[in-house]
């Protein structure tokens, strides 16, 4: 155990020597050091093609853009979000961004990375949200894409995998020693990573929406929404790549002294 132990925080240094940040602070402070080994184009490139092929396949069971009012909605507030990237990064303002709505009883949105925006009927259809509110949900998928967080996460994932085969044959770990180190990893590194990501995309979609002119109060009432949809569906936290929902509102609400002026500036200038 203390080579498993060893091993660990070895990995957890390598993974976590960090890089620049590909974002800009904002007024909440979202700048941090990040590990990238994986290449833009790379992620652009694979996102693009993967865009594609979902946006072809809802076409060819009639599954796009079925509801023009759902469609005009989505699209409206997710190109006034768009107007506020340049906050976070410039260079994104300049995206080939594209915003699509999918007939889906899935209760979901993305933002690929290059700005590839989906947003299922499911998520429409069932959380039933105001302007604001689904301001929230595009804004947290916008912020996923301006952070990069797939890349992120591919090059530390690429990086601890490579890792821990290599050290496990350097010191010869058994096949169970190496999958207790795989098991350690993913809950000491792989998981909160990725409810890391989460709390960030909220954060930065909350100051992304209070610069068009939403209320950051939505987000709240959103995620209370969310709350009462996933009663009984979702894991504890520790084993959840996603914050528990009380633990994203607590967040979200320390935030909202700090978002609250821009909004209320983004109302006088309309």
């Amino acid at each position: 155990m203390r080579k498993i132990s060893f091993l660990i925080a070895a990995l957890a240094v390598f993974l976590f020597s960090g890089c620049a940040s590909t974002t800009k602070g904002g007024a909440i402070g979202a700048d941090r050091s990040q590990f990238m080994i994986v290449s833009e184009q790379t992620m652009d490139e694979n996102a693009k093609l993967a865009y594609q092929q979902t946006i072809n396949k809802a076409k060819s069971v009639h599954a796009l853009n079925t509801n023009p009012s759902q469609t005009k909605q989505v699209r409206e507030i997710s190109k006034n979000l768009i107007k506020q990237v340049g906050f976070f990064r410039e260079d994104a303002i300049n995206w080939d961004w594209q915003i699509n709505v999918i007939k889906s009883d899935e209760v979901n949105a993305w933002c690929m990375p290059g700005g590839k925006i989906a947003v299922f009927t499911g998520l429409l259809n069932t959380i039933k949200p105001t302007n604001a509110e689904l301001a929230a949900v595009i804004g947290h998928e916008i912020a996923h894409a301006l952070r990069e967080h797939s890349r992120e996460r591919a090059s530390t994932e690429s990086t601890k995998n490579l890792g821990i085969s290599v050290l496990a044959a350097a010191v010869g770990l058994n096949d169970t020693a190496t999958g207790l180190v795989n098991m350690a990893s993913q809950y000491t590194f792989s998981l909160p990573f990725s409810r890391k990501h989460e709390s960030e995309a909220d954060i930065i979609g909350l100051e992304l929406m209070a610069h068009a002119g939403y209320n950051p109060n939505a987000a709240l009432n959103l995620w209370k929404k969310m709350s009462k949809l996933n009663v009984g569906k979702k894991p504890a936290e520790f084993f959840s790549t996603h914050p528990s929902d009380e633990n994203r509102i607590e967040s979200l609400q320390k935030m909202l002294p700090k978002v609250m002026p821009i909004y209320e500036a983004s109302k006088k200038q309309k």
